[in-house]
């Protein structure tokens, strides 16, 4: 055994020098596996300070907890406390289009250590991790579901439980890309169910909704009204990156 592990060390090591860990953002060579280097981490914008309890936009103010945004007060969220890791802007705008549509899975284990980091004060003892589900036919596209990765990549950090096919899309939206605010709630109403052989896996519990993005929160409301109506004790939401309101 022991010569065993002295052998896959050596071939770990090997391995590295081959094929150094590269960033993220930019390729360069960087000391751990899935990581920024130092001038990428300061690109991305990552949220902090004081934050919308309902979506997670950066407020003007000292930190604080429970101060709602304009929006959110206006027009409350279904789920109860929501979060962000970064701003969809710059650096980590091009990591979420990357890790979308250019195949660059890599990057959703690289987030996964920000993602709990935003989500860690909404985590609860039985909390369970659901993504956002795709749609069957741009799943075929892209052959991956973004938010399930990061679902899963988030609950392998925090050592929870993911059930990445809670919940099914269908309908005939399989994209919400150039729809206003109203038109994207009114595409999804009724597009989102919770599959009929997990809802004993998350009746009673409470639900950590993953997304890659949140924009007007369309996708994530209808989610969330699936999971309450499947006897879901509570939602909270945490997407990688936050669209920033417009004034």
């Amino acid at each position: 055994m022991q010569t065993s592990n002295v052998a896959l060390a050596t071939i770990q090591t090997a391995l590295r020098v081959i094929y150094p860990p590269r960033c993220l953002g930019c390729g360069e060579t960087v000391g751990a596996d899935f990581a920024l280097c130092g001038p990428c981490r300061r690109e991305v914008h990552v949220i902090g300070g004081l934050v919308c309890d309902g979506c997670g936009v950066p407020l003007a103010g000292a930190a604080g907890f429970g101060e709602h945004c304009d929006t959110c007060l206006a027009s409350p969220p279904p789920w109860s406390q929501g979060r962000a890791a970064l701003m969809y802007e710059g650096l980590g705008r091009k990591l979420v289009l990357a890790m979308k549509h250019g195949d660059r899975t890599d990057i959703a284990r690289g987030m996964a250590p920000l993602m709990g980091m935003a989500a860690r004060a909404m985590i609860q003892p039985d909390t369970v991790v659901v993504p956002v589900p795709l749609h069957w036919r741009r799943m075929f596209r892209r052959r991956y579901n973004q938010a399930a990765l990061l679902a899963q990549g988030l609950a392998r950090h925090r050592h929870l439980v993911c059930v990445p096919d809670a919940l099914t899309r269908h309908g005939r939206h399989e994209s919400l890309d150039g729809l206003g605010r109203a038109e994207r709630f009114e595409a999804l109403r009724g597009a989102i169910t919770v599959h009929s052989q997990r809802a004993d896996r998350i009746a009673g519990r409470h639900v950590l909704l993953v997304d890659d993005v949140m924009t007007s929160g369309a996708t994530l409301g209808a989610c969330t009204e699936a999971l309450l109506a499947s006897q879901v004790r509570e939602v909270s939401v945490v997407t990688l990156a936050r669209v920033a309101q417009t004034p």
